[in-house]
């Protein structure tokens, strides 16, 4: 046996016995070749989307919040749904890059640089959502801790929205700057291989004088390691700080210590199931199909299987706090006409079904690794977890302490605009994205090419016998 450190018995991470100068042509592709008329079809569509949204923010901005369908006992709807919504999204990134990396996990490698675009593409959208939602937008560096009108004093210090922008500012930049250091070997890959002298000027500056010594992977090595161990606990902070949004309320249904933890896996869930939508499109379109494997899909999959689980735990843990507590409000919001009879009797077994009964087919080996099923399972999941978002924030505020302010909420068409909007506006990130960025960390498949790719594999196996 050489020096490895991999059983035999592991599945190849690398299949279609590749080299490395394989590994540089089939990830480089897309990159230097033209983009198909698909790429394209896509490109517009994302595009009209993105345009039609940005106007209905411009709208809501120049008309003021009563765009959208709120009213006095309901000042939360879709736009706090779809802020949370977008936040959880951007979770397997950070969760793919720094833990995994901090774990040692290889299958990561293939995975981790779309999961990590995704997160900074998904933050971006989220950011959008508080800053709207404020009404008047043009006070909004009132959340940033400057010197002001007010003196010494920042007022909105009590806020919790102020928390999300910490949040999501440290969560960005980290982000930002993680997957930057990822790429710089590949930038520099590209800047060699570059035919026009413009492309070659670009990539040159992205690669900050990349030159492949030992000196630079050792410092990358160092940089990485950091920078996960700095991203770690923003995996449990960001979703935390977001949940105290809720949890530190005194709504009935929202003033719950279960919240942190919950919205933590949810938002793993979710982003987890968003990356397996992105990414089985880019590998079939990308032809990835001997870097993503089965192995990744099943693996991710199984990722999927037990923060699901975590989150009916605390769906059920949700219901028996209800009836434990004995508080009359805590039992009417999810007992007596409760969510589950209610008016809300759609969007609360929307969620059941989507985030509990569909997902759990994937304890079964053969719908696990199974492409078709994985993808609408993926597609589901992210439904469901809107409809998550949605029966906290309108479910427990329709029904509020007083039944003369009873209401429903219907959204407008702004409502539905902007968040189409955002889709639009994360598909052309995305789309982008794909083209002018390595999909796949080629210098890090690389490092694992001799342990894990197949020919090597092979080659062990016949040693042993």
């Amino acid at each position: 046996m050489s020096g490895h450190y991999e059983a035999p018995i592991r599945e190849p991470l690398i299949i279609g016995h590749k080299t490395y100068h394989d590994i540089t042509e089939d990830i480089v592709r897309p990159i230097e070749e033209r983009a198909g008329k698909l790429w394209w079809a896509s490109l517009y569509a994302a595009l009209v989307l993105f345009v039609y949204g940005f106007g209905c923010i411009a709208y809501t901005i120049g008309t003021g919040i009563g765009a959208w369908g709120l009213n006095r006992t309901i000042n939360w709807g879709w736009d706090i749904t779809n802020f949370v919504w977008w936040v959880g999204i951007g979770h397997a990134g950070t969760l793919i890059s720094a833990v995994l990396l901090l774990f040692r996990q290889r299958w990561r490698m293939s995975v981790n640089r779309s999961a990590e675009a995704m997160t900074i593409f998904a933050v971006v959208q989220a950011a959008i959502f508080p800053v709207i939602h404020m009404g008047r937008v043009w006070v909004g560096y009132w959340v940033f801790p400057i010197p002001n009108q007010f003196a010494s004093l920042w007022p909105n210090f009590n806020s919790p929205l102020l928390w999300d922008v910490f949040a999501i500012s440290t969560y960005f930049s980290v982000s930002v700057v993680f997957w930057f250091i990822g790429l710089i070997p590949d930038f520099a890959m590209i800047r060699d291989r570059a035919k026009t002298p413009f492309t070659k000027k670009i990539y040159t500056i992205l690669a900050f004088g990349w030159g492949g010594k030992a000196k630079h992977w050792q410092r990358f090595e160092e940089v990485s390691l950091v920078l996960a161990g700095l991203a770690t606990p923003l995996v449990f902070s960001v979703h935390t700080t977001v949940s105290f949004d809720f949890s530190t309320s005194v709504i009935k249904g929202w003033h719950s210590t279960i919240y942190p933890p919950y919205f933590v896996a949810g938002a793993v869930f979710s982003g987890f199931a968003m990356v397996q939508t992105l990414l089985l499109v880019a590998r079939k379109v990308c032809h990835l199909e001997q870097y993503i494997t089965m192995y990744h899909i099943e693996i991710m999959n199984i990722v999927i299987i037990i923060t699901g689980g975590m989150v009916t735990v605390a769906y059920a843990v949700e219901y028996f706090i209800g009836w434990y507590s004995g508080s009359r409000f805590e039992d009417f919001t999810y007992l007596s006409p409760g969510a589950a009879t209610g008016p809300y009797w759609w969007a609360f077994w929307a969620l059941i079904i989507c985030n509990l009964v569909v997902p759990a087919s994937f304890w079964f080996k053969k719908l696990r690794t199974n492409i078709i099923w994985t993808f609408i399972v993926a597609l589901i999941i992210n439904i469901g977890m809107w409809f998550e978002r949605f029966d906290i924030i309108v479910i427990n505020l329709s029904r509020d302490y007083l039944p003369s302010s009873w209401t429903m909420f219907k959204p407008t068409i702004m409502d539905v605009g902007v968040y189409l909007g955002t889709i639009g506006f994360f598909s052309v990130l995305f789309l982008l994205y794909a083209r002018t960025f390595p999909v796949i960390a080629q210098a890090e498949l690389k490092s694992i090419l001799k342990i894990s790719g197949e020919t090597y594999k092979a080659k062990e196996g016949d040693e042993h016998h």
